[in-house]
């Protein structure tokens, strides 16, 4: 199948509580390769079989989002490896995984002496209801299937349309890494 290049505007809640989580409505919509992986396979899944101008609401369950929320991917950490940082709980921050990839980890709880840090992703094991519609539809081109790149910009990357962490300053959400807070690498140890 064609690989295509979809834009869309979409709203999003937490299913369960109603919760309001993230939504592009009245900037730029999120644009993506389809079958790359970069948006959660539950959500695309619905969009590659939607029309330019549809409008859907899209149920996706923990497991095609961003999984069950996995109690021991927790690490507790010396507060000294995130110096320099003021430490909130709830709080995102970014380091390095094992093999070199950004993980985003979620500041979980803090004493004076360490650091609880969750490698959950902060959306893991809910229920989203995504309020979506297509904006733009087309067929991608080479490089854009090549590259995953859609028209030479730089990819949204890991799936994540939904991430509702836009208090970076960054382009692209929850998906780069603030060089201000990378916390020392903190290796993930799945």
């Amino acid at each position: 199948m064609m690989s295509k290049v979809i834009g869309i505007e979409y709203s999003l809640k937490d299913a369960n509580s109603g919760e309001h989580l993230d939504t592009n409505v009245g900037a730029a919509p999120l644009e993506f390769v389809s079958g790359k992986g970069q948006i959660i396979p539950g959500l695309e899944e619905k969009l590659v079989n939607m029309n330019l101008n549809e409008e859907a609401d899209v149920l996706v369950e923990p497991k095609d989002a961003y999984g069950e929320y996995n109690e021991e991917a927790t690490q507790t950490l010396p507060k000294e490896q995130f110096a320099g940082i003021e430490l909130q709980e709830g709080m995102s921050l970014y380091g390095t995984g094992e093999n070199g990839e950004t993980v985003q980890v979620t500041v979980k709880s803090f004493t004076d002496s360490d650091v609880t840090i969750d490698y959950n992703h902060p959306m893991a094991g809910r229920s989203l209801m995504f309020s979506v519609s297509v904006v733009s539809l087309r067929d991608a081109t080479e490089e854009e299937i090549q590259t995953g790149v859609v028209g030479g910009m730089a990819a949204m990357g890991g799936g994540c349309c939904g991430g509702g962490h836009h208090d970076h300053g960054s382009e692209g959400g929850c998906c780069s890494s603030d060089p201000q807070s990378q916390s020392g690498g903190c290796g993930c140890s799945h």
